[in-house]
């Protein structure tokens, strides 16, 4: 018999896997700025402290770097804290924490401690919240071995990621695209945990591989539609994890497709899909028919007028169009 389906949205998603992971465990605990009377800035936590007081739900001072510091502290001393950064961008002001201590303490240690910290942020732009809130810089912490990067797409990716990440001996950091939290479906009455290990095919297609993850994955299917109509069949393949990125699961699309646009809301230079061009490069190059493209960002600090923000942003025209080029370039 199959579960009967819940209606809700991604931020309701998130609010049930963590209210799940503080009714399962004592020593998980939620900490940032306004996440308890204010309900978090993204309404994620709304209703949690009235639930479960404030030694769970924790107010922070507006402190990157000592709320995140305090959460390594809180994971090295058994605890399982969920902290939450405002946005992507603010995260820089913890970065000296992220990199040096979370990534690095079980290293450096020899594996005497362990850092089960889950760090949440809101990353992306298309709402006009200008430049200091806006962009998507998980490719430069895709950079730093010691991390777990996950970017969960889906309503259940935002459901069931948050409790494999907390049974994680290492340090996650979880990236939640802002257009995504109104997002509405439906999910089984109790869906449990996801796979945090490997990425998803979200359409089935032989023309070419669509790579893309969080906010840019509904780009990436409506693009798909448009190219349906047109009879081409596009492979969407939702990374999900951004570090260690599913090589085998790249590969094999690329090699069942002979064609790869990669779609990546990071700025193109250093990107994430410089990183996932170069693997497929690297390890299915005789498999390729045309060039790899990339539909990134434009290179601007993200623009508040909404027309600009729009013009800098992967759309699903330019991918349709990147798709036609390679096809002409292919043959």
């Amino acid at each position: 018999m199959s579960a009967q389906a819940v209606k809700l949205t991604y931020r309701e998603a998130m609010r049930q896997a963590i209210r799940e992971a503080l009714l399962a465990d004592a020593r998980v605990f939620l900490m940032g700025e306004d996440v308890g009377a204010y309900g978090g800035c993204f309404g994620v936590s709304k209703g949690l402290l009235e639930e479960f007081g404030p030694q769970r739900i924790r107010d922070t001072p507006l402190s990157e770097s000592a709320f995140v510091g305090a959460g390594i502290g809180a994971a090295m001393g058994g605890m399982r804290p969920i902290v939450e950064v405002m946005t992507v961008n603010f995260c820089l002001l913890a970065l000296d924490q992220i990199m040096n201590n979370a990534a690095t303490i079980s290293h450096m240690s020899g594996g005497q401690f362990q850092i089960p910290l889950v760090i949440r942020m809101t990353t992306g732009a298309g709402r006009q919240v200008a430049a200091q809130h806006s962009h998507s810089l998980e490719g430069w912490l895709a950079h730093i071995p010691g991390l777990k990067l996950l970017a969960p797409a889906t309503l259940e990716d935002a459901r069931g990621m948050l409790a494999p990440a907390l049974a994680d001996p290492s340090p996650v950091l979880i990236f939640e695209h802002g257009s995504l939290y109104n997002a509405e479906g439906e999910l089984p009455d109790g869906a449990g945990a996801v796979d945090i290990e490997r990425a998803a095919i979200r359409r089935a297609g032989g023309d070419v591989s669509l790579i893309a993850y969080g906010g840019t994955l509904p780009t990436a299917l409506k693009a798909a539609d448009e190219l349906a109509s047109a009879g081409v069949q596009a492979e969407v393949l939702d990374l999900r994890v951004l570090r260690p990125l599913d090589e085998r699961a790249i590969v094999e699309s690329v090699s069942r497709t002979r064609r790869a646009v990669i779609v990546d809301e990071g700025w193109r230079s250093g990107s994430l899909a410089a990183e996932v061009s170069a693997r497929i490069m690297e390890q299915a190059f005789y498999e390729l028919d045309a060039p790899v493209e990339r539909v990134c960002s434009a290179e601007v600090p993200m623009p508040y007028a909404q027309h600009l923000e729009q013009a800098a942003l992967p759309q699903a025209q330019t991918i349709v169009t990147a798709v036609q080029r390679m096809q002409g370039a292919g043959g």
